[in-house]
């Protein structure tokens, strides 16, 4: 039985800053950004991308999500792949843009531009196969992973191994590791008592994990957790994936 052979390594990708990275955390895009280009990698950023069209599509609205993602289609036209630093956005892109076009006069495009997509993790880890020296004084950290990024991307096996390749981080497992922090998109605004509950359950778990901090894939999770610690008047925060990695070697001050 032969292996599959590792996806060639590219010089050139494009990279969708989702909605949530591009408004309330930047730095976090631009950290990933850097990791990218530090591995040799031409990033393109296409100024005109917005939506993936996921609070539309969730909100049973697929004409308007249909609409949003159709302006983007012509914004990745050489054949990159498409680094994506969020499992949801990213799980939208890959697998709900075909079905979304479906029978469409723009299908083609559609499904061209999903086979393209790769979470950022699943990226680092199995495309440019990083290889990463911690610089950092020993920590313990917990992962949390998006519901998408888990159940649509797989991609939770990802941060994980990138996580466990810093030789001076512990990674603690906290319970509840794989439920919802109650984020969710629209659901947090349509049910805001039962995400309140399920965010109140997840940011106690990670605090009780014997963790320092957190860290995750996902901004909508990141923002949701924080703002339920910040809330609650605790220390104990989390970073995006991207911008731990980035700290922890050598790359940010």
């Amino acid at each position: 039985m032969h292996a599959t052979p590792a996806p060639a390594r590219p010089g050139d990708v494009y990279f969708f800053g989702t909605c949530l990275l591009d408004l309330f955390l930047p730095e976090a895009g631009l950290d990933a950004m850097t990791l990218l280009e530090r591995e040799g990698v031409r990033v393109h950023f296409p100024q005109a991308q917005s939506c993936c069209g996921q609070p539309a599509f969730t909100s049973g609205q697929p004409g308007e999500a249909r609409e949003v993602a159709r302006s983007q289609l012509g914004l990745f036209d050489q054949p990159w792949p498409i680094v994506v630093p969020s499992g949801s956005c990213g799980g939208m892109i890959k697998h709900h843009w075909p079905t979304l076009f479906a029978g469409d006069a723009d299908e083609a495009r559609a499904c061209a531009v999903a086979g393209r997509v790769v979470e950022f993790a699943d990226f680092l880890l199995n495309v440019l196969r990083i290889e990463l020296r911690d610089q950092g004084k020993p920590t313990k950290v917990a992962v949390h992973t998006s519901c998408s990024a888990r159940r649509e991307m797989n991609t939770h096996v990802h941060g994980w191994a990138l996580v466990d390749q810093l030789a001076q981080v512990e990674r603690v497992v906290h319970d509840h590791e794989s439920e919802c922090c109650g984020f969710g998109g629209v659901f947090s605004l349509r049910h805001p008592d039962i995400s309140g509950a399920m965010v109140s359950d997840k940011s106690a778990a990670l605090q009780d994990s014997g963790a320092v901090e957190f860290v995750t894939a996902d901004g909508g999770c990141l923002l949701n957790i924080n703002g339920k610690l910040a809330h609650d008047g605790k220390a104990f925060r989390g970073k995006h994936l991207a911008s731990f990695l980035l700290e922890r070697t050598g790359g940010k001050a």
